[in-house]
């Protein structure tokens, strides 16, 4: 059938203005109803939820920031962890009334506008708008951002309270707490490699692996700026070889985050993965890691990165250069921004971070309990976390709660 007759058959000749008009009514009704939604109102507050001393010197997340957007329609977007402008995790209350006079009055779903206007230094805001936009929706935002992946391997990072090079921390009683984890259903586990020694790390990797036996991953993270000391080459080349032969999967951040050019050449010498990207903001870093073949894996952090959507851009690029990219993480409610961006391109790893031993995960953020109107946070099975399906973040927020316990 040539293409006038298709038409002719349909009844939409062209010319055939009444035709064409009948046909595209659905279409013109839906477009009339996609109205602008305008932002109402930006703030961030606290939120203290009461806990033993016991439990505070433990770890538990009892204390949290909070950044609400409210839209004129009524719905409320929430982000955990403060407006997370650059500088700090509330960054600063002039910047933020400066963000937040901008964006009043816009509408909800101009994301590339506002990124435009300075949202990229306000990575908590704009997550707040994601939610807000995902209850409009009655989507989670893994789904607006184009995904389908609805659980994701996920991995434990541990501190332990005291020195941040762990060398109060018998090894025993690293690998005491990755047993623990394994029996609770985790199947990796990633601590910082920061002791004065580098091999007394190496030695702790080799007892949790015998310790967890086979199906058990252990990472490490040198993370260069806060270890106190930026390896040179020879050193990191060295407990590469070390921890790659203990069986270590990968180690992340090995020299300074502004050097794209060693890490690329400890990739390329050893077979252990060499990771890094946390630290980086906006696109144009991780361009320069891609160019220079920098890391075996990205792991862009979302609110350092600039929020859900410049992070979705970053694993385009990964994706373009065939480069794995697993996302930086949190822990407890900042988690839930993170899970619906690394769920949107699929990432074969979920980070939990930071644990503090010896308590679990689930032990660490039960009193997040109490603002929530569901019974457990996160849901996991067979060492995978279920990506939540609420619309937004995925945490179904109970209001009153967190009005009652707001600071």
């Amino acid at each position: 059938m040539k293409r006038r007759e298709l038409l002719t058959s349909t009844g939409t000749v062209l010319g055939s203005g009444v035709a064409l008009q009948s046909l595209l009514a659905p279409v013109k009704a839906l477009g009339a109803e996609a109205k602008p939604v305008r932002i109402k109102n930006i703030e961030t507050f606290g939120i203290g939820i009461p806990a033993t001393p016991t439990e505070v010197e433990a770890g538990v997340m009892n204390r949290v920031g909070v950044t609400c957007v409210e839209t004129e329609s009524g719905v409320r977007g929430y982000a955990f962890g403060g407006g997370g402008g650059r500088g700090g995790a509330g960054g600063n209350a002039a910047g933020f009334q400066r963000m937040r006079s901008a964006l009043i009055g816009s509408d909800l779903f101009a994301l590339e506008q506002h990124l435009k206007k300075g949202l990229l230094d306000w990575a908590g805001i704009e997550e707040a708008l994601w939610d807000a936009i995902g209850k409009i929706a009655g989507q989670p935002v893994y789904r607006l951002l184009g995904g389908s992946k609805t659980s994701i391997p996920v991995y434990v990072t541990a501190v332990w309270r005291g020195p941040t090079d762990q060398s109060q921390v018998p090894i025993k009683d690293q690998a005491e707490y990755a047993r623990r984890l394994k029996s609770a259903g985790f199947n990796a586990l990633k601590i910082r490699i920061f002791r004065p020694n580098f091999m007394d790390d190496v030695e702790s990797c080799a007892g949790i692996l015998a310790a967890t036996g086979a199906g058990f991953k252990v990472m490490v993270d040198r993370t260069a700026h806060l270890s106190g000391k930026v390896w040179d080459y020879p050193t990191g080349l060295a407990a590469a070889k070390a921890l790659q032969a203990a069986g270590v999967y990968w180690l992340e951040e090995p020299f300074a985050r502004d050097d794209f050019e060693g890490p690329a050449r400890l990739a390329r010498e050893m077979d252990i993965l060499i990771t890094g990207g946390e630290g980086f903001r906006g696109l144009d870093p991780y361009r320069e890691c891609l160019v220079h073949d920098t890391y075996d894996i990205i792991q862009p952090d979302l609110r350092t990165v600039g929020g859900l959507l410049t992070l979705r851009k970053v694993a385009a690029l990964c994706e373009a250069f065939h480069k794995p990219c697993i996302g930086h993480g949190a822990f407890g409610l900042l988690l839930a921004g993170r899970i619906q961006a690394h769920a949107a391109w699929g990432a074969p790893l979920e980070e939990m971070a930071l644990a503090t031993p010896p308590l679990l995960p689930q032990e660490q953020w039960a009193p997040a309990l109490k603002i929530l109107n569901s019974k457990e946070l996160y849901s996991f099975r067979n060492g995978e976390l279920q990506v939540p399906q609420s619309p937004g973040l995925g945490l179904d927020i109970n209001e009153e709660a967190l009005a009652h316990y707001r600071v």
